[in-house]
């Protein structure tokens, strides 16, 4: 039998009681806090609809007043994250799922838990695997490894599924099982890109993702060494492809000599490999491309989104610095002790990948030694989710710098006290400093320095430091300020509710919002705005920490600010909420929320905590009511009353202006409220019926219903409390173009603009002896001779995420700063663009490609992963630019100058 209204059944006379929202609640949270204490390898997580689970969110937080009622979800539905087609025993997750958008991860005793409370499925499981080579940190592996097995017997091919660090061994222990071939007769081959790329070898104990096999690529199944023609092998021969432990120093130059430059000597004498087995070309290992043709135009296959990763590679390997240096011999500068770094093997496989890209012709570069690198190094990048390319470009700076630093033991130096220096003799002691610690290709040629300024808004206290930096990430200037409307209510009724639309810091405070809002409508020394959030004509919630920041209000949402008269001190503030309904039929003594329809804005206004009686809050929403009086009321309302809708109403008349509760109270026992008010909880579902006499003793929050009948419409305007505008209405008609583009100029001026600091940023004052909002500005001082600038088009909060898709106009030739920096040191300042990194599309996904110069040609060409082709420079400027790479464009001066410092050093 069914139990009425409920989804539980009663089988052998016993009745499976579901636990409460809140009982559910508690315990997937203690569970959850368990499994986050006790992490360790094979733990098991299961995957769950995103969908689903914020149903389920939203039905356990009901009753803490975190949501709005919501019924009991049903049975678990991952129906929405796996593929269609496909075994239902074995269901594979839909490809580029995103986590916290499109699913969830809870541990393996949750799992039972919600199984047992809704059953459904289907179960998705996956393990806990440990990565990193610094510290050591956790991660569900959401998505295994797929590797499709080419049986060469009959050319059948079927799927492999396993962790990305399970062994060789392992892998030969399942693809045996799965066809019968023994062990001992097997032969499985990395079968990347359907070549020969190296045997593995069955005993070996090495992961698969340390063999370098990637995300959907073939591995081919031989037995008995039975190879027929048709299976190519790849130059590398049977050896299993390792990264070298140092780079050569072969001296075999590359075919073509001149045509490999791009900005450096063609007298050169760089040298190369003659074959490398250490990367797979898609081809040939390091082929010698034809004579003649131009090598740095070869394209980087894609591993599973690894797009993001060739954009910055392409940017990087077409940096002539970074070029000159790496095709030459850099082992001696390798430090393989530093403790920053990577014993020198990301700076290894990055350089073999340069000379790859250098000497392949225009065939096309399989980086997968690379990535398998950036994967130990910088797990963050493992996997085959779309990254940030310029997160990358970060991480690969700074790691090359420490693996390539030729500074072994850093000495500690102490600083001389500086506050009555000039700037120029601080910033060169401590461009010396950091010199003397930092010694690399990356800090000579990517590395500049600015002036950072800090000023006490309190005692007025100049701090100056002056700090280096390897990019600059500026604004978009569209993105430093936001629109917000906002709608005040006047608690007095002086005024109709009023929206105010104001512009705020996008990344300040609460404090910002409601002191522009303060002064957009004129409010008094003596009063105060107090911040609500409305949803579903209720109070969601409150912004009462002013340091609270923007970012947790949406575009779409609706804000309100209450205008109050501030509470004396020492006083005990309490909250009226006072809602508006209407219902079909009579309220009787007690009713549920589904007889009433709530409509419009609620009325919110401070009381003190002693005993409110019926009349008190019958003449609050008087006079939040008196400015939406209609201006023609019907013929039986009369001086602001309307008791039609009472069965007994008196016939004598009474003001319903808002008056001083102490000249009502003689008359509250005498006559009948002007609205039928009730007094109800929390969550809005029961109501009990206020009359004058009655005596309620405000709560921290109380909430009164105030019943709308037809009278109530025919003399209140309701309009007024209906009609509530989005925090921000985006016109989706509206195109961007290039005449509302914002220049480059204009994002340096906005990152070197003084701006206070944030409230989670403060500094301490040396002189107070406190942590101040002190304002900060700051100054380039020293450029480096290659800049990069990072467009941040991406911003992220708690509760938003964005793309600003704003075209930017950047200078392609003669970028001049020389107003930007502070320091005339008589270098050039004058820059031009070489490469760009382009993001097309959204967040979570969109597509990477690169643009970059072969400067001795002075031609553009276009790296979309493995396809390159040329692109004329006036289609280089689009709204997809992400990342700008500029080269200084040295003066005679500079050039006789450095030819000088070059013949002293010969």
């Amino acid at each position: 039998m069914t139990i009425p209204n409920s989804d539980f059944v009663i089988e052998n006379g016993v009745c499976d009681m579901p636990f409460t929202p809140d009982e559910e609640k508690r315990i997937v949270s203690e569970l959850t806090t368990e499994s986050d204490n006790n992490l360790k390898e094979e733990n098991l997580y299961f995957v769950i609809s995103k969908r689903w689970h914020t149903s389920w969110q939203k039905y356990v937080d009901q009753s803490s007043g975190e949501s709005l009622e919501a019924s009991r979800p049903g049975p678990i539905d991952n129906s929405d994250i796996i593929e269609s087609e496909g075994d239902i025993k074995d269901p594979q997750l839909r490809r580029f799922l995103v986590e916290g958008e499109d699913y969830v991860l809870v541990p393996q005793e949750v799992w039972k838990r919600l199984v047992d409370w809704y059953s459904g499925g289907p179960p998705i499981a996956r393990k806990m695997i440990c990565q990193g080579f610094f510290s050591k940190s956790y991660s569900v592996e959401v998505y295994p490894l797929c590797l499709m097995l080419t049986d060469g017997r009959d050319e059948s091919r079927n799927a492999i599924r396993l962790g990305k660090q399970a062994s060789v061994r392992e892998l030969y222990e399942k693809v045996c099982a799965m066809t019968g071939v023994a062990q001992e007769k097997a032969q499985i081959w990395d079968y990347f890109d359907k070549r020969k790329n190296g045997l593995l070898n069955p005993s070996s104990n090495k992961s698969l993702e340390e063999s370098r096999l990637q995300m959907d690529q073939d591995i081919l199944l031989e037995v008995d060494g039975s190879s027929s023609s048709q299976y190519a092998m790849s130059s590398a021969g049977n050896e299993l492809a390792l990264v070298p432990l140092e780079p050569s120093r072969s001296r075999v130059t590359i075919a073509g000599g001149p045509t490999l430059s791009n900005g450096h000597s063609t007298t050169s004498k760089f040298s190369l490999f003659p074959r490398i087995s250490s990367e797979d070309d898609g081809g040939d290992s390091l082929s010698i491309h034809r004579k003649g043709e131009k090598g740095g135009l070869a394209g980087l296959s894609n591993l599973g989104n690894t797009c993001f990763m060739n954009s910055a590679l392409q940017c990087l390997a077409h940096t002539p610095p970074i070029v000159e240096y790496f095709l030459q011999d850099y082992s001696d500068d390798i430090n393989r002790d530093n403790p920053l770094g990577m014993c020198g093997e990301l700076a290894i496989a990055f350089g073999d990948l340069l000379k790859k890209l250098w000497s392949s012709g225009r065939n096309a570069v399989a980086p997968r030694t690379f990535k398998t690198k950036l994967a130990r190094f910088a797990p963050q990048f493992s996997g085959y989710n779309q990254h940030d390319s310029q997160e990358l470009l970060a991480f690969l700076l700074d790691g090359l710098h420490e693996d390539l630093n030729k500074v072994k033991r850093k000495p500690y130096i102490e600083l001389k006290d500086s506050d009555s220096l000039p700037d120029d003799e601080v910033a060169e002691e401590l461009w010396n400093y950091h010199k003397a610690r930092n010694d690399s290709v990356i800090v000579n040629v990517c590395q500049g320095q600015y002036k950072s300024t800090l000023v006490c808004p309190v005692c007025g206290k100049i701090s100056i430091t002056f700090d280096p930096f390897m990019y600059l990430s500026v604004p978009l200037p569209s993105t430093l300020t936001r629109p917000m409307t906002v709608t005040v209510f006047y608690w007095d009724g002086s005024r109709l509710p009023m929206p105010y639309t104001v512009t705020v810091p996008k990344h300040g405070s609460c404090r910002d919002l409601i002191t522009a809002l303060g002064t957009a409508c004129c409010l008094a020394d003596n009063e105060s705005l107090l911040l609500a959030e409305v949803y579903d004509h209720k109070i969601f919630r409150y912004f009462e920490n002013h340091l609270e920041s923007l970012s947790a209000i949406k575009d779409d949402e609706h804000i309100v600010a209450y205008r109050l008269n501030q509470m004396p001190k020492g006083s005990t503030k309490a909250k009226l909420e006072i809602l508006h309904g209407g219902k079909e039929r009579a309220v009787q003594e007690s009713v549920r929320v589904r007889d009433v329809k709530v409509f419009g804005t609620p009325f919110v206004t401070y009381v003190n905590t002693e005993p409110l009686s019926g009349t008190d809050i019958d003449a609050v929403i008087s006079g939040f009511l008196s400015p939406l009086h209609r201006v023609h009321a019907p013929s039986n309302i009369q001086n602001g009353n309307d008791n039609s809708h009472f069965a007994d109403a008196p016939d004598d008349e009474t003001s319903g202006s808002l008056s001083s509760p102490d000249t009502e109270k003689d008359e509250a026992s005498d006559r009948e409220l002007s609205f039928r008010i009730f007094l109800t909880d929390e969550r809005g579902l029961n109501f009990k019926p206020l009359k004058s006499e009655s005596s309620v003793t405000p709560g921290i929050i109380t909430r009164v219903l105030v019943e709308w009948n037809e009278g109530e419409h025919e003399k209140y305007d309701s309009n007024y409390l209906t009609d509530l505008p989005e925090v921000h209405k985006t016109s989706f008609s509206a195109k961007k173009t290039r005449q509302e583009a914002i220049s480059l100029f204009s994002c340096l001026e906005a990152f070197l603009a003084e701006e206070p600091l944030g409230p989670d940023d403060m500094w301490f004052c040396p002189s107070c002896k406190e942590h101040r909002q002190a304002n900060k500005k700051l100054d380039l001082w020293k450029l480096p001779d290659i800049l990069v600038f990072h467009l941040k088009r991406f911003t992220y909060s708690r509760y938003l995420k964005n793309k600003i898709d704003t075209f930017v106009n950047f200078p392609i030739q003669d970028l001049d700063l020389r107003k930007y920096v502070k320091n005339n040191n008589g270098q050039s300042y004058v820059y031009e663009l070489y490469a760009v990194s382009n993001h097309y599309g959204g967040l979570g996904g969109g597509h990477y490609t690169a643009y970059a110069k072969l400067i001795d040609d002075n031609k553009w060409y276009h790296f979309d992963d493995s396809h390159v082709s040329s692109v004329n420079e006036s289609e280089i400027k689009n709204s997809a630019a992400y990342v700008l790479f500029y080269r200084r464009v040295r003066s005679e001066t500079d050039t006789q100058t450095a030819e000088m410092s070059s013949d002293m050093d010969l």
